[in-house]
């Protein structure tokens, strides 16, 4: 591999990366939820999830999603059941008056914080169609790709890890204001409703194999 593709990967990663998304969102609820300890825990699930996934497309399995659209739609159906719960329990929480609780009170422990960013990750088909359909672009073909492929998901991994503590940082020192009682309350609706709004769009987005 070139000099040049490897730079070009990490150019193309890091804007894909600091592109705001579902896992942007995901982090800022979890430090308003949890605070940075919560987020900076569910930022490392979302890293897993992509681990995962790179695995698999190394492995090949990722390949199914692109040759079955049966086993693209079974991960993406999944998915967006999983944002739609995720985002309509909390909007229910929040109308039925569950988040008056002081703002020093965590509702998103750690553990919680893992298994959202991890399984929010893991049940997002686009990424390892991703890493199917970019990665090929920039490894040599010969017998060193698979090599090759590890290095690149590392780089887009650590991207994601450091940008994942930038939003962290940032939702901690904006915390102040946002984990006040009645600014709480309209940011974790206005959050919940993104969440909703991208597990329907996950649902509908039948076209997005690339």
């Amino acid at each position: 591999m070139s000099t040049t593709a490897l730079v070009a990967f990490t150019v193309a990663a890091l804007l894909l990366t600091i592109t705001p998304g579902l896992d942007t969102m995901m982090l800022l609820r979890m430090v308003l939820g949890g605070g940075r300890g919560a987020g900076l825990v569910g930022g490392f699930g979302t890293t897993l999830g992509c681990l995962v996934w790179g695995a698999a497309s190394i492995a090949g399995l990722t390949a199914l999603l692109v040759a079955s659209q049966v086993a693209y739609d079974v991960v993406r159906y999944a998915g967006a059941a999983y944002l739609l719960w995720l985002g309509g329990s909390a909007l229910w929480k929040s109308w039925r008056g569950t988040l008056d609780k002081p703002s020093d009170a965590p509702s998103i422990t750690p553990g919680q914080a893992l298994r959202i960013g991890f399984t929010t990750n893991l049940l997002n088909p686009k990424i390892g169609v991703f890493y199917l359909s970019l990665l090929p672009q920039f490894l040599p073909a010969d017998q060193t790709s698979a090599g090759w492929g590890a290095l690149l998901i590392g780089i887009h991994v650590g991207i994601g890890q450091v940008w994942q503590i930038v939003v962290v940082w940032l939702a901690g020192r904006a915390a102040v204001v946002l984990t006040r009682p009645r600014v709480r309350r309209w940011t974790e609706r206005l959050t919940a409703s993104v969440l909703v709004a991208f597990g329907l769009k996950v649902a509908f987005d039948s076209g997005a194999r690339g």
